[in-house]
């Protein structure tokens, strides 16, 4: 982090008082560009709700993006990220924020499962041929299962390789043997291999764009490496970048205008939701 951006952070702090990094990062965000449809059902229970970022000057192809967040599948709520959806909504991109079920209430699939209804709520009213699939850390585990070659979305019925693309942002894609006892809760054991998307890389797959930052220590960047690679044998595109000196939160928090410098994160995925 800059001197210039820990300046930066700690007046907002000082303005802010107690609130998250996260509530004081999106105090930031311009309150421009985009509609938010709040609190939208797409399921019966009380996690299954999603927002809805329209862009007041979309794109003439619609294309959408489902953005599922990260928090160790333990925590997160999708009013965190008004950040990464005013980013993209202000460029013409929808977005969906979609709240999951966590743990402890849940364990694996129940997220993903969830995560397959989110994208048929948003198959059914947007178009599956306009959807990306998005996430980040634990978020980008959710998508990548869903992106894969996996029966969640079938099951919700959603045709997977109807999907424009899935991109990845530090998801954990090959990592067992789990270690920690609360994973090893949640998935039901140290070396499942239904849990991990590296499993399920065989044709057919959507087009991939994974992305990494050398410092991340939370979720090594070989997990997007070996996905990379996994994604390509199968004979499809994965377009894989690597961010030098760039952690695992900072990542995602470039998304934000007043982060963007740190990686150039938020144009590189709106470049490539272009080019598909």
């Amino acid at each position: 982090m800059t001197i210039a951006r820990r300046g930066l952070l700690a007046g907002l702090t000082s303005l802010l008082g107690a609130c998250s990094p996260v509530a004081i990062l999106n105090k930031t965000v311009p309150n421009r560009g985009y509609i938010l449809d709040a609190d939208i059902p797409y399921g019966t229970l009380p996690r299954q709700k999603l927002d809805l970022y329209r862009p007041k000057q979309p794109r003439p192809d619609g294309k959408t993006v489902v953005f599922f967040y990260g928090g160790s599948w333990d925590h997160g709520e999708k009013g965190d990220y008004l950040f990464v959806a005013q980013a993209l909504a202000s460029r013409g991109i929808a977005v969906v924020v979609p709240d999951y079920r966590l743990y402890p209430e849940v364990r694996f699939p129940a997220f993903i499962e969830d995560g397959a209804l989110a994208v048929r709520w948003a198959a059914d009213r947007i178009g599956t041929d306009k959807l990306f699939l998005m996430g980040h850390s634990a978020g980008a585990e959710i998508a990548s299962m869903l992106a894969a070659n996996t029966p969640y979305l079938a099951a919700a019925g959603v045709e997977r390789m109807k999907l424009r693309g899935f991109i990845g942002l530090a998801g954990p894609y090959d990592f067992l043997p789990l270690t920690s006892a609360k994973l090893i809760d949640i998935f039901g054991g140290a070396n499942n291999p239904a849990i991990q998307a590296i499993t399920f890389a065989t044709a057919p797959l959507p087009p991939a764009l994974l992305l990494h930052g050398t410092s991340d220590t939370t979720v090594y960047p070989r997990n997007s490496e070996r996905l990379a690679q996994a994604w390509r044998s199968a004979g499809t595109q994965a377009e894989m970048m690597i961010y030098r000196s760039v952690g695992h939160i900072d990542l995602v928090a470039a998304f934000a205008d007043v982060l963007h410098i740190r990686a150039s994160t938020r144009e590189d995925v709106v470049a490539w939701i272009d080019r598909h």
